[in-house]
């Protein structure tokens, strides 16, 4: 059993029933899109700015299926994955109740079923996806065994910069930046709500953006761009970040040359990449 499935299904269940900051169910059926304009940003990359009207989208780790449903408003096909079978459930009823249709298939991202080999023109993953995978080669296999040739693999990650620190005053630098090393957490709530009734336990992988772009060039995919970015317009991590006057979210350390803490450069808090399957995957008998 995967060491997070018991804190998946539980956020499953809660958000979007009320009780969060991120998941406002009643926005997205009165039509709020979902995407941030990072993930806008990354899809028109991925797709010259033609939009995914008409394309064939896989959400790998879709959770309860906001971008999901988003992007099937916006014309595409979307298949939601997702080892959480509540997450599903709540996903294919969100999109009942939006007046979409979505495909779901219940499956650990790590071991995606043939059944989607060559089947979509993009594989989006968003913010908290990598975070909780221990075998980045195995989930960056089938994200590119899900697409055609000329398909686009479309991430946009938390950078790991951010992973690194969980508190501000004192700072403390608590997390690996990257190697894929393993760290256990308990502990109450979930990002959306860190005040939520309930505890569970986690294991998080650190991957650094060498990581993330080394298992990317392995799996046979073209890197086309690769981009980092320092204002979100909501945190991520829940409670962490800085809100500005313009109603973005950013993070700083220190002071900057006045001394002042508010003129502190901000530093990156996610990243994007946009990668490209250029030839087909290689058949299990070639040499």
């Amino acid at each position: 059993m995967n060491p997070n499935f018991e804190h998946w299904e539980t956020l499953a269940a809660f958000h979007a029933t009320g009780g969060d900051r991120i998941y406002d169910l009643d926005a997205l059926l009165g039509g709020r899109d979902s995407l941030t304009f990072v993930e806008d940003h990354a899809i028109d990359v991925a797709t010259d700015g033609r939009g995914v009207s008409g394309l064939d989208v896989i959400h790998i780790q879709s959770h309860i299926g906001f971008d999901s449903v988003s992007m099937a408003r916006r014309g595409a096909r979307v298949t939601a994955v997702d080892f959480s079978p509540t997450a599903l459930s709540r996903a294919r009823e969100i999109a009942a109740s939006a007046g979409v249709s979505i495909e779901t298939i219940e499956s650990d991202a790590r071991d995606l079923p043939h059944s989607v080999d060559g089947r979509f023109d993009i594989a989006y993953a968003t913010i908290g996806a990598l975070c909780w995978i221990d075998d980045l080669d195995r989930w960056m296999e089938g994200a590119a065994r899900s697409l055609r040739v000329g398909g686009h693999l479309v991430i946009v990650e938390m950078h790991p910069l951010i992973c690194v620190f969980s508190e501000r005053e004192p700072l403390v630098a608590d997390f690996p930046y990257g190697g894929g090393t393993a760290t256990t957490w308990s502990g109450q709530g979930s990002y959306a709500n860190p005040d939520a009734d309930f505890v569970t336990t986690t294991e998080e992988y650190a991957h650094s953006i060498a990581d993330v772009t080394n298992a990317a060039l392995d799996a046979g995919l073209r890197i086309d761009r690769l981009l980092e970015h320092d204002a979100m317009p909501f945190d991520p991590r829940g409670d962490f970040l800085e809100l500005d006057a313009d109603g973005l979210y950013r993070f700083r350390l220190g002071v900057g040359r006045d001394h002042q803490a508010a003129s502190a450069m901000a530093l990156p808090i996610t990243y994007t990449l946009v990668a490209t399957k250029s030839k087909a995957d290689r058949s299990p008998l070639s040499d």
